[in-house]
């Protein structure tokens, strides 16, 4: 587990930096409201070096036979479930998901190490078709130094999906994990380095976001930008890629819709959907949230909904006997409090929890249900755990309802028709639709949203692509 008194520094130009008067960031446990460590943050002379190391490092490791480059990947996997009991505590006492949950995050964080040191020797290019003596060839070749920006909620595997494809690619990084765990994204960096990453390649700052955002995107050094987060960053960070045309993947918001209709198998439906609202406290970009419940099962799904929220386990996540921890910061519960709110206050219904829940940053699970369009939950995604219904009537009207707000990052739906699963698939506006499942990203499949969910995707061949360039070689 990450030594608080040691272990928090920044990583430059292959070497840890601590507080040695930097400004500092306090790092707070979210199950007790407590600080745990003061994290040193970066300066503006460690960034210009941070760019400067990238920019070494990207002439080195672009260079770097794709064997040693997969090896390297290959061993940070191994070194990941090698340390995965003493990080997943440490994402725990920080992030606050139960154990069971920090573990599983490690577990794929390592599968997508893994995956992307054999994508590696995927590069494929095409050879063109020309008159005899000719030759016409495309290749593709990393972008160059990268700028990875990732979030608190799954702040080792969002981290991960940056680092293995870039690196793979041959591209050198510049990752900025969240200032809210950063002993269990430390850790990630120190199986890059101790699995043989050269010095340079990789760096690590901690800061005020934009601060770091707008001195490393004003940089000519930096020609990719990868973002995790809201939809206003999103936006701000496009703003700031445009004055240098930099290339962007940006895996913005979502407010997933959860379509139930009256064929389903209810009683599976309901035990995966209460699993899966509830998964990190409601804290995921792919969370179901708005639920549309035909009308015919709408008073059955609500009970059976109910009685599974109301006996849920919220506690310390290293409790194994909890099965939701608290929310991530001290900002959320008042967050989703005034959504709440907003939602009585125009009609709806609380038919479990609703309120704050014991010490620290704790939200009971809530159900909400006869949710009108009016309110602000069901326009604003609460990333909270806080399940919204509403029932439907007919087939156009639950896509009309699925499709009306400007997000489509995730969007999930429960039948037993083939057909209707099959039309589901085509009207639904999303970057991925689950279908009977909520099981939607894997290091092999893009993983990315439409509309204001974002631009391009990771994970897949699609995420190695988008740290590549494509030249086109010919010769007479």
């Amino acid at each position: 587990m990450t030594d608080y008194t040691t272990d928090l520094a920044l990583f430059v130009d292959g070497s840890w930096r601590i507080g040695e008067g930097r400004d500092a960031h306090a790092v707070v446990n979210p199950a007790t409201g407590g600080t745990i460590a003061e994290l040193p943050l970066a300066s503006i002379a460690d960034l210009d070096e941070a760019l400067a190391a990238a920019d070494r490092g990207f002439k080195l490791w672009r260079a770097t036979d794709v064997e040693v480059r997969s090896a390297v990947l290959r061993k940070t996997a191994t070194l990941l479930r090698e340390r995965a009991e003493d990080i997943a505590t440490t994402l725990t006492i920080e992030q606050g998901k139960p154990i069971a949950e920090a573990r599983g995050e490690i577990a794929g964080s390592a599968q997508m190490f893994d995956w992307y040191a054999e994508e590696a020797k995927r590069n494929y290019g095409r050879v063109l078709v020309r008159p005899t003596g000719q030759r016409a060839i495309v290749i593709k070749q990393p972008v160059g130094p990268v700028a990875a920006f990732s979030p608190w909620n799954f702040p080792v595997y969002l981290m991960s999906k940056k680092l293995a494809p870039a690196l793979a690619a041959g591209c050198s990084v510049i990752a900025k994990p969240p200032e809210e765990t950063p002993g269990c994204t430390t850790a990630v960096m120190r199986c890059l380095i101790d699995a043989g990453l050269p010095a340079g390649v990789c760096q690590m700052v901690f800061g005020v976001p934009d601060t770091i955002s707008r001195h490393l995107l004003a940089s000519s050094v930096i020609r990719k930008v990868s973002f995790t987060g809201s939809v206003p960053v999103g936006r701000h960070l496009m703003r700031l890629a445009a004055d240098g045309v930099k290339r962007l993947t940006m895996e913005l918001g979502g407010h997933a819709p959860v379509l139930v209709f009256d064929d389903c198998d209810l009683e599976k439906t309901l035990d995966m959907v209460v699993l899966q609202k509830f998964r990190n406290a409601g804290q995921v970009c792919v969370s179901p949230t708005r639920f549309y419940v035909q009308a015919g099962i709408y008073d059955a799904f609500l009970d059976g909904f109910a009685k599974r929220t109301a006996i849920m386990k919220i506690g310390n996540g290293l409790d194994a006997a909890t099965h939701m921890g608290p929310l991530a910061n001290v900002r959320r519960p008042a967050a989703i409090t005034a959504l709440v709110e907003d939602a009585k206050a125009k009609g709806a219904r609380v038919l479990a929890g609703g309120g704050r829940g014991g010490g620290g940053f704790f939200f009971q699970p809530t159900l909400l249900a006869d949710v009108p369009d009016a309110a602000d939950i069901m326009s604003s995604e609460p990333f909270g755990p806080v399940a919204v219904t509403a029932r439907f009537d007919s087939f156009d009207d639950a896509v009309a309802k699925a499709n009306r707000l400007p997000f489509g990052l995730a969007a999930f739906a429960f039948t037993e028709n083939g057909r209707r699963a099959n039309l589901l698939g085509d009207a639904i506006e999303s970057g991925m639709v689950g279908i009977n499942t909520f099981a939607i990203s894997s290091p092999d499949a893009p993983f990315g949203g439409v509309k204001d969910s974002g631009l391009g995707s990771e994970g897949g061949s699609e995420g190695l692509d988008s740290y590549m360039v494509v030249k086109a070689v010919h010769t007479a």
